[in-house]
């Protein structure tokens, strides 16, 4: 089964030379134990665009889609036999990354 670890952060910024090291070790250690699949980080909310094509016009928005001091700061997408290892290995990331990180399954 497919998890999604969403990294979760409240600043603008890069990680730390330490915080870039350790989450090196842990993407390191997902493929090793074959539970990588794909991990990226992302821009900052202000340089997010939505687009709005229910009406049948897009609409585009520059800016993210919600307003919080919270963002999507990046995700891993892991394999995982059950949700407790999804867990097990989020908290591992968390540590790592030193942010928050939610957990969901894929459909």
């Amino acid at each position: 089964m497919q998890y999604l670890l969403s990294v979760i952060f409240d600043a603008p910024g890069l990680a730390t030379p330490d915080e870039d090291v350790a989450i090196d070790v842990f993407n390191d250690r997902l493929r090793a134990e074959g539970r990588w699949v794909f991990a990226g980080g992302l821009g900052t909310p202000e340089t997010a665009t939505v687009i709005d094509n229910r009406g049948g016009a897009a609409i585009v928005t520059d800016g993210p889609f919600v307003e919080s001091k919270e963002f999507l700061a990046g995700f891993w997408i892991i394999e995982a036999p059950d949700l407790d290892v999804a867990l097990a290995l989020a908290a591992d990331g968390s540590k790592a990354c030193n942010r928050k990180v939610e957990v969901r399954p894929f459909l």
